[in-house]
């Protein structure tokens, strides 16, 4: 029997940034994956501003820019068209936030690139860490938990030999067939079937330059006989193309794409198929993200469709929020109200992304398109016009959201201390930073370039942003009682607005934990934050 302090079943990205959030902290971990997870699968594409600036605290968003395959300064226009070969209906500049110059609202832009890019960046660095184990071809069988640990049974596919692992805790990050879901119990509600989709990875040689379209990182195609989307994923010519309706009862061939995409496109190119995937868009969410020492992260708890690319994003961020506390708690300062925490903070936000993907669902290529679309006549460029006019009042909620990236807040969490604030509503065309407790530390870009997030430390970061505030001895002595590592950052006085406080306590995940003027009860405060009082059910 292998011991391990946390076995990870899955090896994507929530897993992937759980590994990583417990291997910095020094807790050993095995990640154990059923898969090879190589090829050119047809999965996100979108690394989001909140994602990248996990991998930025983590020492490696220049890893991921540096194997983008198009360049930093493609544009990321998403460009609505009848057909490539036809009419220009509307084009969204800059959608998810990818320009690469400096916002003051984020410390990272986005990246449209490749999720297997960012899987393999996001292995390699994690395969760095002491005590991160990866095993491909590993399938989980079945767990038995008691009061001092979990024991999993794997099935190594290739040899077929059993392999036991003692751990402290097992989190399932296996996805939307998930394995551990099934062994704990919770049930998936809400809606399973929204639409049918059919998603392929194409080479297209000479694609960009048989359009004049323009660059762009997705073409919607919008007529009455193929509504899709195409888009470029890779470097060679390699794009993704989804029609957006695909009728009940009928089977689309990997033969038939060529024909498809010409039909959808209107370009006549050699196209060949490199791998296809079918799936059902949902709306569901797990009823229990837990059971005693067993966690659901990612996809293993909740599902929704792609549109605003929010699904993988949100995986990274479970992994990010579990991470942290349960290696608060092995390293022996957090308290169990941590890990109760972390499905009342992140399930209230998967439920609100969900509500936006699916709104976003709701405006594809095929409810758009009209009789006379694409007709050469004065009514045929009256409706383009509507249409035009109507994507582009409606479709920035996908693609212009920063409000749901970065402006989700945890209402009800018991490792919050509020301050009588109420943090701006989730909106999302409008994101305003706040630091009301529970909300994401706002940013800002200091005198010297480096951002406010460089200098959070590891642990609980106190931001002191009066320079005439004194320096709180008090919750020094009390962290360094405790064990609670606690990093005290002097910021310039112009913070003091943004934080609208003297002191703001910041987590390891950059959510403000408490703020005040003034800290009267340093330990209790600390007791607090760190889960060592509350409940832990």
């Amino acid at each position: 029997m292998e011991k391990t302090q946390v076995l990870i079943v899955g090896a994507g990205p929530a897993g992937l940034a759980l590994a990583i959030e417990l291997g910095r902290q020094g807790i050993q971990c095995n990640v154990v994956e059923r898969n090879d997870r190589v090829g050119y699968a047809p999965r996100a594409k979108t690394t989001n501003v909140r994602t990248r600036e996990h991998l930025r605290r983590w020492g490696i968003a220049d890893r991921l820019r540096d194997r983008s395959p198009f360049g930093l300064n493609y544009p990321s226009d998403v460009i609505f068209a009848t057909r490539l070969s036809r009419h220009l209906l509307a084009r969204i500049e800059n959608a998810f936030y990818c320009n690469p110059k400096k916002d003051p609202r984020y410390a990272e832009h986005a990246q449209w690139i490749p999720q297997y890019t960012l899987e393999d960046v996001l292995r390699e660095y994690a395969e760095t860490l002491p005590g991160v184990h990866i095993r491909f071809q590993h399938l989980l069988e079945d767990i038995t938990q008691d009061e001092q640990g979990v024991t999993s049974r794997v099935r190594e596919r290739r040899s077929g030999s059993l392999l036991e692992f003692r751990s402290d805790y097992v989190v399932g990050a296996d996805g939307s067939r998930s394995r551990m879901r099934e062994i704990i119990g919770a049930r998936m509600e809400g809606v399973q079937t929204l639409s049918r989709n059919y998603n392929t990875v194409i080479h297209a040689p000479g694609f960009e330059q048989a359009h004049g379209m323009g660059r762009g990182i997705m073409y919607w195609m919008v007529n009455n006989e193929l509504p899709a989307l195409i888009a470029p994923m890779d470097s060679g010519d390699r794009l993704i193309f989804m029609p957006t309706y695909v009728p009940e009862g009928v089977t689309i061939s990997p033969e038939e794409v060529p024909r498809q995409i010409f039909r959808a496109t209107g370009l006549d190119l050699s196209y060949k198929v490199l791998s296809s995937d079918e799936w059902e868009a949902s709306q569901l969410i797990a009823d229990r993200y837990r059971d005693r020492r067993a966690f659901l992260i990612g996809d293993a708890c909740h599902l929704h469709p792609p549109f605003g690319g929010y699904g993988m994003n949100m995986g990274v961020g479970d992994g990010v929020d579990l991470g942290w506390k349960m290696a608060a708690v092995l390293r022996g300062w957090g308290g169990p109200a941590l890990l109760a925490s972390y499905e009342i903070e992140r399930r209230p936000v998967h439920k609100h992304v969900i509500d936006e993907a699916v709104a976003n669902h709701a405006l594809l290529g095929n409810q758009l398109r009209r009789d006379e679309i694409e007709d050469d006549s004065p009514a045929g460029e009256r409706v383009r016009k509507e249409i035009g006019e109507l994507i582009t009042r409606v479709k920035p909620r996908e693609f212009h959201a920063l409000g749901v990236v970065k402006g989700y807040f945890y209402e009800n969490s018991p490792i919050l201390i509020r301050d009588g604030s109420t943090p701006p509503p989730m909106l999302w065309r409008h994101y305003q930073p706040s630091a009301s407790p529970g909300c994401i530390a706002p940013h800002a870009w200091l005198e010297d370039g480096s951002s406010l997030y460089d200098h959070l430390g590891k642990g609980y970061t106190l931001l002191i942003t009066d320079n005439v505030a004194a320096t709180p001895d008090a919750l020094q002595a009390a962290a360094e009682a405790s064990g609670t590592p606690l990093s005290v950052l002097r910021a310039p006085q112009v913070l003091h607005d943004l934080y609208g406080a003297s002191y703001a306590l910041i987590r390891p995940d950059q959510h403000v934990a408490w703020r005040g003027n003034a800290i009267e009860d340093a330990a209790g405060l600390l007791e607090r934050v760190c889960g060592r009082t509350g409940t832990a059910a």
